[in-house]
């Protein structure tokens, strides 16, 4: 039984946090047969800019929609990792791009550390999915969401002509989690 889980995506305008926390809403409640509520916040920037996503998951109804106590944290930049980590809880999660998050926070949180925009950029040859690299991370890290629950919920956002590029990004991350989950 879950009774509340939080999970924070934050990065910058364009590298598609909101779009990740839809997603992972999606995978959750029609997928998943759970309770989500998803809430966003983002500069008035439409690239570059702060940009934030959380998503709330329970068995059970949802009292108040907005995270209090992170389980699950990602930050794709120093700027979101600075400011937003003090929520992450005790045992929680802080996922971060190593390239881009150098001053990492110390807290009573597991961290894990992976390239996430330049495994994009390299393994998989576009930038623009990192955010479903993360998804598979997450998905992997954390267990709120099966496997098959968020690929099908990446694979009904995504046009046709790129559900190959995507779904290689997203057993990416399933794949680089699950090396990563054994030494937490």
């Amino acid at each position: 039984m879950i009774d509340r889980y939080e999970i924070r995506f934050s990065g910058s305008g364009g590298q598609g946090m909101i779009l990740a926390g839809i997603i992972m809403a999606e995978a959750a409640s029609i997928y998943g047969n759970k309770n989500a509520a998803q809430s966003q916040s983002y500069g008035p920037e439409s690239r570059g800019g702060a940009s934030r996503a959380e998503v709330i998951i329970s068995d059970g109804d949802i009292d108040y929609p907005k995270a209090t106590a992170i389980d699950c944290m990602l930050a794709l930049t120093q700027t979101a990792c600075t400011s937003y980590y003090s929520d992450i809880k005790k045992d929680g999660i802080l996922l971060i791009d190593e390239d881009e998050v150098t001053d990492i926070p110390e807290g009573d949180f597991k961290l894990v550390k992976y390239p996430i925009l330049r495994a994009a950029r390299e393994e998989i040859g576009k930038s623009i999915v990192g955010n479903i690299i993360s998804l598979g991370m997450i998905t992997e890290l954390t267990g709120i969401v099966s496997r098959e629950e968020m690929e099908s919920a990446v694979l009904s956002r995504v046009p046709k002509p790129f559900l190959e590029l995507n779904k290689s990004a997203l057993s990416l991350g399933f794949e680089k989690a699950a090396e990563l989950k054994k030494a937490l």
